[in-house]
């Protein structure tokens, strides 16, 4: 079982699992944004309609964010209803290595995991 990343703050949207926190401080790190904030946002396209996008980035007043295991969060308006109660993971395995988003608000997920319908 994958283990939880502890939140720091009330206003959880989304749980991330303590190996995806940790390759997100690697991959900061190694690129020297230890300012920056990861970005997970919601957009349109994707063979499901949405598909999910993350980067790093300066924190905007609007963001709802969250602090776990040391990473800052960003989630927008637009895309926090739609992660509510998903959960990012790291896995790295036979048929590779990557980020998984399990959302209870989908719908429907395309075969790669990586769109969406709601």
């Amino acid at each position: 079982m994958t283990e939880i990343a502890e939140v720091q703050n009330d206003d959880q949207v989304m749980t991330v699992t303590t190996a995806a926190t940790a390759k997100i401080k690697e991959l900061r790190d190694r690129e020297n944004l230890e300012d920056k904030g990861l970005r997970v946002r919601v957009v349109g396209g994707g063979c499901h309609g949405f598909s999910y996008a993350l980067g790093f980035d300066d924190r905007k007043e609007t963001d709802s964010v969250l602090v776990i295991d040391g990473v800052d969060f960003l989630v927008d308006k637009y895309s926090a209803p739609y992660l509510v109660g998903a959960n990012i993971d790291f896995v790295d395995g036979l048929n590779g290595a990557g980020f998984k988003i399990g959302n209870p608000n989908a719908k429907s997920t395309c075969g790669c995991g990586e769109s969406f319908g709601v």
